[in-house]
């Protein structure tokens, strides 16, 4: 029977009693004594999800967004356990409570939302359930026909004890209850829902066991996890061919960005552009005195991270720029590319931030047997480090005050690891609003890291996926697996660098259906623009991903009403994606089968179930293919059909409630089906989150 009694201070243990003891048994006193001190907190927590490498890393989320917390919790014996799921943030002293419940096999679940976007922290606590475990032994000794009345005193000295933690109505309710259990109501009054609530309000912690980690949630805004972002060279956005484009073109063009539903413009580097070693056009090594240059060659005379090309226009101009975007609803992301041309200020300032060879010559970028001759890359093991890493974290703070607020960072994974988690941690603590993006085609090893070290956004392998087992499979370890819960991914049909041997090879369609892929499989997903719109897919040569007379390497003029242009596809599924809350979500994502491998179909789930996207991808971008598509419904009875809507095309088909039904796609008329469908029609388990 469990009393109220003040614990007790345990017996001393001298370090002589426990080194006579057999050294395998107890191999240190620390040891021995951390077992005496937790000797009645009986229950054990394992296996805690999520939790990122033993809590080392933050878990992701964004604000209004649930956190569901699984772990292995037991305990010696056969008692009934409790367990809750504990939560503040992180600037809050006083824990906030959420019940966990038992699954299956001592796994037990609960979940709680994070309302604001400040990090977060969490861990859980289990405690032995001592008036469970005694209602449920009542009752089963009720039903052997047992003489119970010793188990009643039992019953009632455990509710007076929950009583003295108690006050007001529950603490009389409760008193009064106690009373009962001793009179002829017992066996009643002590297996009464109505008791069960009012013990489980009043609880005995004493021996309660917390997890010996409070790990962490980096809360983020919407726009982290929802997004659609569209690629443009202001330099190409002229409206007249052959005039180098300014920032007021930019603001000319952002109508016809914000028509197409995007919400974030990212421009590549607008720094002056170095003139030594300079690139031509085609990335010819050879440049003749009208070539622009490659804006990733950043630094010249007229400056560098924090200067503007001047024929993009000032500093004012940018800044009018992005007000302008904010009026249409767009966000303006940045490039940041660390690394400097042979002419840029730092390199005569500052050589000590650069890599010198034994000829006194500096360390170009190499990627062998490739020489990147006009880029000089920073020496993160320099021994002025700590100047090199203000310097940087300068460049971030200079264009955070012209109100850039997201950034797309190139080829971070370069880049020294400590430096990220330094800067992105500092920058955020900050401005808890920014939003980075890593431009990292690695080693999945090496991107996951950058995620977990502060990345919102990371790029992916979705450019080179085409077959549906591999769309399967990839994103089955996306949203299924651990990185669910760290790497948020943004998916790119094309880059400038990207021009995949599929959309080279696959004209219209094959774009078409990359872009509803992107836009349906990903919350969060961006284009190359004009070329991707504008189905611009000639590669430089057989083989290659580069574009002929790629905007990298020169300026480009745009006829934006091209017959072709895919912008109405981009702009009805950008609608759709708005208007739908079951695809500003991942974690939802499930495959549905086929019986035709050229048909990929999926469906995803609004997180409170209200909503439900089911999406049917032709993969052929020349032949129409049908078959059957298995989206589990539940019975109806009396109705053998439902009917769900094609958001894309328009119309409304009939679908049987068995399960299978039959879809048909022309690449020549649409790419795709996306169905809206009642959710209160799918089996939990089919698209559930």
């Amino acid at each position: 029977m469990i009393s109220e009694e003040p614990q007790q201070q345990l017996p001393v243990v001298e370090t002589a009693d426990l080194n006579d003891r057999a050294s395998a048994e107890f191999p240190t006193r620390a040891t021995m004594v951390g077992v005496m001190r937790d000797a009645r907190r009986r229950v054990a927590i394992e296996r805690v999800d999520p939790e990122i490498d033993a809590g080392r890393f933050p878990i992701k989320r964004t604000v209004g967004e649930r956190v569901t917390v699984e772990a292995d919790v037991f305990a010696d014996g056969h008692d009934e356990l409790a367990c809750v799921v504990m939560y503040r943030p992180a600037d809050e002293p006083v824990w906030r409570e959420s019940p966990m419940r038992l699954v299956v096999n001592d796994r037990w679940r609960g979940e709680f939302t994070v309302e604001r976007q400040h990090p977060h922290l969490y861990t859980i606590e289990g405690w032995v359930d001592h008036f469970h475990t005694w209602s449920r032994d009542l009752l089963r000794r009720l039903e052997a026909g047992q003489d119970v009345a010793v188990e009643l005193r039992i019953g009632a000295a455990l509710v007076k004890a929950a009583a003295r933690r108690a006050e007001g109505a529950d603490l009389e309710a409760l008193q009064g209850s106690a009373r009962d259990l001793l009179g002829g109501r017992g066996p009643e009054v002590g297996l009464s829902e109505e008791l069960a609530g009012l013990m489980a309000r009043y609880p005995d912690r004493r021996f309660a066991t917390r997890y010996d980690r409070e790990l962490g949630v980096s809360v983020d805004r919407e726009r982290a996890r929802f997004s659609a972002w569209y690629e443009m060279f202001p330099r190409s956005a002229s409206a007249e061919p052959g005039r180098h484009g300014t920032f007021a073109d930019v603001e000319a063009r952002l109508p016809y960005v914000a028509e197409m539903g995007f919400d974030v413009l990212y421009l590549p580097p607008i720094h002056p552009i170095g003139r030594s070693f300079r690139k031509g056009s085609n990335n010819s090594v050879t440049a003749t005195a009208d070539d622009p240059g490659s804006p990733w060659a950043i630094g010249g005379p007229e400056g560098g991270h924090k200067s503007i090309h001047p024929e993009l226009g000032s500093l004012e101009d940018f800044r009018s720029l992005v007000g302008a975007a904010h009026s249409h609803g767009l966000e303006v992301a940045l490039d940041i590319a660390f690394q400097a041309s042979p002419d840029h200020p730092y390199v005569k300032e500052h050589p000590e931030w650069f890599q010198a060879r034994p000829d006194g010559t500096i360390q170009y970028a190499e990627n062998p047997p490739k020489k990147y001759q006009d880029i000089y890359p920073f020496d993160f093991e320099s021994a002025a480090w700590r100047s090199l890493w203000l310097e940087l974290l300068s460049v971030f703070e200079f264009w955070i005050e012209q109100g850039v607020h997201i950034f797309r960072v190139d080829n971070p994974h370069t880049k020294s690891f400590p430096f990220w988690e330094w800067v992105i941690g500092d920058l955020r603590a900050r401005h808890p609003d920014l939003i980075f993006l890593a431009e990292a085609f690695t080693r999945p090893k090496v991107m996951y890291r950058l995620a977990k070290l502060g990345f919102t956004q990371s790029y992916t392998y979705f450019a080179w996926r085409s077959a549906a087992w591999e769309f399967r499979e990839y994103f089955t370890e996306l949203t299924r697996g651990q990185p669910r819960d760290f790497f948020r991914f943004n998916l790119w049909p094309n880059t400038p660098d990207i021009l995949t041997e599929f959309v080279q090879t696959s004209g219209r369609a094959g774009s078409a259906l990359r872009f509803v892929l992107a836009a349906t499989l990903g919350a969060s997903y961006g284009v190359y623009g004009p070329t991707f719109e504008l189905v611009e897919t000639a590669p430089l040569a057989p083989g290659r991903e580069d574009y002929r007379n790629s905007e990298k390497y020169e300026i480009r003029h745009w006829q934006l009403d091209r017959p072709g242009t895919l912008s109405p596809l981009i702009a009805r599924v950008n609608a759709i994606r708005r208007e739908h809350p079951a695809l500003h979500h991942d974690r939802t994502i499930r495959f549905l089968n086929t019986d035709n491998e050229n048909l990929l179909a999926y469906a995803k789930t609004s997180p409170d179930g209200s909503d439900v996207v089911a999406t049917v991808v032709n993969l052929d971008p020349v032949w129409r293919q049908s078959g059957w598509i298995d989206l589990p419904a539940v019975q109806i009875p009396g109705q053998p059909t439902y009917a769900v809507h094609d958001l894309l095309n328009g119309g409304e088909y009939q679908w049987r409630t068995s399960g299978w039904n039959y879809v048909e796609l022309d690449p020549s008329q649409t790419p795709a089906h996306v169905f809206h469908v009642e959710r209160s029609l799918i089996a939990e388990d089919s698209v559930g989150g």
